[in-house]
Order: C-alpha cells, then sequence, then structure tokens
C-alpha cells in the first residue's frame, strides 16, 4: 500500500501547511479580504489592476492575495489530492476493509469543509464559523492520519492500549483548544486577559465580561491539554512493552505544549504580535498532529485489522 501510504502522508503535511497559512490569514486581518466566493470580487484571479478599481475595498492587494493563496492551495492542489487518497483507499479495499470507510468519511469531511469555507466567508468570519471550520480541519487531518498509520504497516501493539486511551482525552482537549484559540482570536478577546498566568490578577476572573469568558474557556482547556500531555508523557516512561516509537511520541508532544504554553504566554505579554501568534498556532497544530499519531499508535486497529496487518508483515518478513 506504498501509494496510500505516500499520498497520505503528503497530504497530512498539505493539511498542516494550509492550517498555518489559514493562521496567517486570520492575524492579518486578510479572512474578509475576498468578500465573494468561491470568486474574489467576481475574479477567479484578482490582478493588482482589478483590486485597485474596487472603491473603498479597505485592503491591500498582499491581504487578498493571501485569502487567494489560501483558497487556492485548498481547492486545487489540497481537495484533489484527498479525494485521490479516498480513491486509493477504496482501489486497497480488500488489502484492508477499514480503508473505504476511512475514505468514504474523508470525502464526507472533505465536502463539509468546503461548505464550512462558503459559510465562514459569507457570515463574514463570525468566531464560531472560524472555529468551526479549523475544527473540522483538524478532523480531516485526523483521519488522513489514521490512513497513513495503517497503510504504514506498524505491528498491532501488544502493550499501550492505556496510552492510547491517554492519547485520545488528550486528543480531544487538543482538538477543543484549538478551536477555543480560534473563537478567542475571532472575537478580538485575546487580550480580554491581559495578564499571565492569571487572568486580570485574578485565578478565576469576572466571568460576566463575554471576552473574558471566551479567553479563560481557552486557558482551562489548554492547561487540560497540557496536563494530559505531561501526565501521557510520564505513563510511557512507566509502561513497558510500548509499540516503537510510542515514547519518542510522546516526550515530543510533552516538549511541543511546554513551548506552545511559553508562545501563549508571549502572545499575552508582547499584546498579540503577528509572527508569535503565528507561531503559536503552528506549534499547536504540530502537537495536535504528535498526539493523533501516538493515538493511532496504541489504540488497536480491531481484531481483523490486526490480524490482517499481522499476516502481512508476517509475510513480508519470510519473503525478505
Amino acid at each position: 500500500m506504498r501509494p496510500v501510504r505516500y499520498t497520505a502522508g503528503v497530504a497530512a503535511v498539505l493539511i498542516y501547511g494550509l492550517i498555518v497559512l489559514g493562521a496567517v490569514v486570520r492575524t492579518t486581518n486578510s479572512g474578509l479580504s475576498c468578500p465573494d466566493w468561491p470568486t474574489c470580487y467576481g475574479h477567479w484571479l484578482p490582478l493588482p489592476a482589478d483590486i485597485a478599481a474596487v472603491p473603498n475595498i479597505g485592503y491591500a492587494y498582499h491581504q487578498v492575495m493571501l485569502e487567494w493563496v489560501h483558497r487556492l492551495i485548498a481547492g486545487v492542489f489540497l481537495g484533489p489530492l484527498v479525494l485521490i487518497l479516498a480513491g486509493l483507499t477504496f482501489w486497497y479495499r480488500r488489502l484492508e476493509p477499514q480503508l473505504p470507510v476511512l475514505g468514504g468519511l474523508l470525502i464526507l469531511l472533505l465536502l463539509v469543509q468546503g461548505i464550512l469555507g462558503g459559510v465562514t466567508v459569507l457570515d463574514r468570519n463570525s468566531p464560531w464559523s472560524v472555529a468551526v471550520h479549523l475544527g473540522n480541519a483538524l478532523l480531516v487531518l485526523t483521519v488522513t492520519l489514521r490512513i497513513f498509520r495503517i497503510a504504514v504497516g506498524w505491528p498491532a501493539p501488544v502493550e499501550g492500549r492505556g496510552i492510547g486511551v491517554l492519547a485520545a482525552v488528550a486528543w480531544g482537549f487538543a482538538l477543543l483548544a484549538m478551536m477555543s484559540a480560534a473563537m478567542t482570536a475571532k472575537s478580538g478577546s485575546s487580550l480580554a486577559c491581559a495578564t499571565w498566568p492569571l487572568c486580570n490578577g485574578e485565578i478565576i476572573p469576572d466571568l460576566a465580561d463575554g471576552g473574558v469568558r471566551i479567553h479563560f474557556i481557552h486557558r482551562i482547556l489548554a492547561a487540560c491539554t497540557g496536563l494530559a500531555l505531561l501526565v501521557l508523557f510520564w505513563r510511557s516512561r512507566m509502561t513497558p512493552g510500548l509499540p516503537e516509537g510510542a515514547r519518542s511520541l510522546a516526550a515530543l508532544a510533552a516538549a511541543l505544549v511546554i513551548v506552545q504554553i511559553g508562545l501563549g504566554a508571549l502572545v499575552i505579554v508582547l499584546e498579540v504580535p503577528i509572527a508569535n501568534a503565528v507561531l503559536h498556532q503552528a506549534v499547536g497544530v504540530l502537537t495536535f498532529a504528535i498526539v493523533t499519531l501516538l493515538m493511532w499508535r496504541c489504540l488497536p486497529l480491531g481484531r481483523g485489522a490486526e490480524a490482517r496487518l499481522g499476516e502481512r508483515n508476517g509475510l513480508a518478513l519470510r519473503s525478505a
């Protein structure tokens, strides 16, 4: 299943890059620089003269191009690549019956993502639409990494189910933390808690203000994610017989979440500089991807899938 493995790997990298580019679009306030969809000011390729002719546009040309490039990568490169990956999962269905189910889910999530992209623009980048759009993108990444895990042919884990469950808990917290981060940024609540680690000098701030409430919820979810990953790292060191690479993934996730917490603090201290905000999301998405890989590495694939995987690996060893 080498074509599946390579296609899933490239797709995962492209999804990661697209999410980070989305952070650049958001932090530069370029999300509404193309106010219509799927065209941009009625053009498939807006040129400088086209943008200059728009009265009272309120955006520089580079902002328009940031949003346009984001759409281009999503629609022209990533979309077809994900469809190819889904097609490959059906092609290799005899080797692994789980694959076409994941391929069908991938197509469904891709369709939802396209609809959400349009809703986000037409709803003028409302905080909830941006958060849901990001959350669905992370689900696309999660399913893609599941396909990658199956295609790589890692041996089924003998031990480590508990680590897999812990990773799943951390995955859930990380997903909610990323979505709440998008809500915080788009609602203008990034500095609603103006101090760190306390929120406006208090452990539990006055939650009557909506901005403070959104920001504080994000901090709680981020703290839960960090705690889950540190516990996961500790448990990975204490659990014998883990699958190959599981401890390294747990250690990397723990290191990244520490960096992520530091970057989050700098966002507050430095009052949301663009470069730091983008780096904050980039590290956050990378942490999410590592946790997802760890979750799929340690959770069982199911008895049928594990038996077929073991048989394939056995055949490969005998033929080597």
